[in-house]
């Protein structure tokens, strides 16, 4: 597992450094966010509060407007990103999709994103998105505060099996427990709908290994790394569990590279550094950095394949 190990990078600046080191043409990062600029403001207040669903202190470190933040990813290298937009009440998401659908198209790099509140217009505008290019869904469940087994929600999850769009999950448990959080709830959803195209985030945490025993059994089931393996959750009571990383070579097609920037207590290096240190070597590395949510999104966007660069 200690084959040529690039040096993990310790700065933003030395990011590119990196991801040439690996010979990629540069990273995919499946766990973004961009949101209008008066909800935005609000999550950062939220932030700011420690609020309720935070739990600890928890300082933006990309606290910029839109035009930086894009300049930031396209600087260190991102070529794909998203724009992880979620509702916290009913009747947010599809004004949220119609603000996703116009950032998407004003971005190129951005994959079109859209979202779903447990609610009954679900089933409609759902649909609605996929026909108009949404290429992946971000499902909120601790923010959000809804059952995924709600019934209003089985024509969405039926919807996105059907058309093998994925959808990033927050179903773990981090960092602060929800009342439909944790494994044993969403693995009913995949009861229901195996053929749904899932990507955990966060790992799950801090329900690692019931997730990654999960995506073992899915074939569907993604896992993205954001914020796990980090200094700032293993503060924060959440280490990644060493005796689970020979598991992800198994799993190394699974698991995505995500950061949560720019809503990151640290700097975007550091996710990456930590990727490295768990030592599993170049391919893992350039499989979570790149090639898997390049396979995984390639028949519908216009992304740079697994190829290697000098």
């Amino acid at each position: 597992m200690t084959a040529s190990v690039p040096d993990a990078p310790e700065s933003d600046e030395q990011i590119p450094a990196f991801w040439r080191r690996l010979g990629l043409p540069g990273l995919i990062d499946v766990h973004t966010h961009f949101l209008p600029e008066n909800l935005l403001q609000k999550v950062w207040a939220y932030f700011d509060q420690r609020g309720p669903l935070i739990g600890r202190e928890w300082p933006i470190a990309y606290r910029y407007d839109e035009a930086r933040r894009l300049a930031v990813l396209r600087g260190l290298g991102v070529l794909v990103f998203t724009a992880m937009v979620y509702p916290h009440k009913p009747g947010m998401a599809e004004w949220l999709n119609g603000w996703a659908a116009d950032f998407a198209r004003r971005t190129p790099e951005c994959l079109h994103t859209a979202t779903f509140f447990a609610e009954p217009s679900a089933a409609t505008y759902v649909p609605a998105a996929v026909a108009d290019g949404a290429r992946v869904f971000k499902a909120h469940v601790q923010v959000g505060g809804y059952d995924p087994r709600d019934p209003t929600l089985d024509p969405v999850w039926g919807v996105l099996a059907e058309a093998g769009v994925p959808v990033v999950v927050h179903c773990g448990s981090g960092p602060v427990p929800g009342a439909f959080t944790g494994p044993g709830i969403f693995a009913e959803v995949l009861t229901r709908h195996p053929r749904l195209v899932a990507v955990v985030a966060h790992m799950g945490t801090p329900e690692y290994r019931e997730f990654l025993a999960l995506a073992e059994r899915y074939e569907n089931l993604h896992l993205d790394t954001t914020m796990a393996f980090t200094d700032f959750m293993a503060d924060a009571g959440a280490p990644w569990p060493d005796e689970l990383t020979p598991r992800l070579v198994e799993l190394r097609d699974k698991v995505l590279l995500g950061t949560d920037f720019p809503n990151i207590p640290h700097p975007y290096a550091h996710q990456l550094a930590a990727l490295v240190r768990l030592d599993l070597g170049d391919g893992w590395l350039r499989a979570v950095c790149h090639d898997n949510a390049a396979r995984l999104f390639a028949a519908d966007v216009n992304l740079p394949g697994p190829s290697r660069v000098s």
